[in-house]
């Protein structure tokens, strides 16, 4: 894709350039020295991976380690941070309530193997990208032959195939129990088990001239929760916050590319999809989206450098959900 080129779009370089800010603080079970060290302040890349990011902090508290060998890992309120996800998908999916800066703990001990997979730092990082390529590949073109090394023609092919419509997705879904108005009040995730990770491929067809939306996106990635379809805007208890206005089919065939970068600015409240679930939150790339963008804008603008299409949707959910 087109992401740092001329021809990118603004989301593109958004999503390109992107960075969250890190206040990163060394666990205190690992400080040999007095005073503690202070946070150490970095600028991290949301396409990027906490690993990378080992060689670039040590330097701010190699005087304070106990000795031992260093395998670096990241926890946010207790909850280690698995290093394969994206730092940007990391932190849409955390933090309901964007905190910036990131406030995070890094230890250089004692490695959560129980919890967390192996990570050998860069290597596991690149090859954990590498792999994630050849499964979107595979979404795509049925087969993942040469993706070690792509020509800028094949790439193109790659990406053409992704126009044609079918989408490498990675959902993450993060369920609560709790219901919240403001997002700060959203409860911290304690668990792994309170997230859901799927990978599927979504297929883009309008169905009968019908703009295929994200909406339409999110009820066939969730099929087994939300049934056939996302209730209509008629259909939403008034108990819950209407998403916004519904675009009405020639609206949305008139939308232009600014009009659909504008409908990234307002954010989702609440949207009733079943009796006993609610979409409270989506968001891609830090963005959160209405659910009548048209999909294609979103994969053409927002998707990650692997060919994946990361989403993390909050649902509200009596029970959890089972996928």
């Amino acid at each position: 894709m087109g992401g740092k080129g001329a021809g990118g779009t603004e989301a593109q370089k958004y999503v390109w350039e992107g960075a969250i800010p890190l206040q990163i603080h060394l666990h205190e079970s690992e400080v040999t020295t007095l005073p503690s060290p202070p946070p150490a302040l970095i600028l991290a890349p949301r396409i990027g991976y906490l690993p990378l990011l080992g060689t670039k902090i040590k330097p701010f508290f190699s005087n304070s380690l106990p000795p031992g060998v260093d395998t670096v890992w990241f926890e946010y309120k207790g909850l280690p941070l698995k290093w394969y996800i994206p730092t940007g998908v990391l932190f849409d999916l955390l933090c309901a309530e964007p905190e910036r800066p990131w406030n995070l703990t890094v230890h250089f001990r004692g490695y959560p193997g129980n919890i967390l997979t192996p990570c050998e730092g860069e290597d596991s990082a690149k090859w954990s990208f590498i792999n994630s390529l050849k499964e979107a590949a595979y979404v795509i073109n049925g087969n993942c032959k040469n993706v070690m090394n792509m020509s800028q023609p094949d790439q193109l092919e790659l990406w053409r195939s992704i126009m044609d419509g079918r989408i490498p997705v990675r959902l993450y879904v993060r369920t609560i129990n709790e219901d919240f108005d403001d997002l700060q009040d959203a409860p911290a995730v304690e668990s792994w088990d309170k997230i859901s990770y799927i990978n599927r491929p979504v297929e883009i067809h309008g169905d009968g001239g019908k703009c295929f939306t994200l909406c339409d996106a999110i009820t066939k990635l969730l099929r087994e929760l939300f049934g056939e379809k996302l209730l209509p805007k008629d259909d939403v208890s008034g108990e819950e916050v209407e998403v916004g206005q519904r675009l009405s089919l020639e609206e949305t065939k008139k939308s232009s590319m600014e009009q659909s970068g504008e409908m990234l600015n307002e954010r989702i409240v609440s949207c009733s999809v079943s009796d006993g679930a609610v979409i409270k939150l989506i968001r891609i790339q830090g963005i959160e989206p209405k659910m009548e963008i048209p999909f294609a804008w979103v994969v053409n603008n927002l998707m990650n450098p692997e060919y994946f299409l990361h989403i993390c949707v909050y649902v509200k959910i009596q029970e959890p959900i089972t996928i």
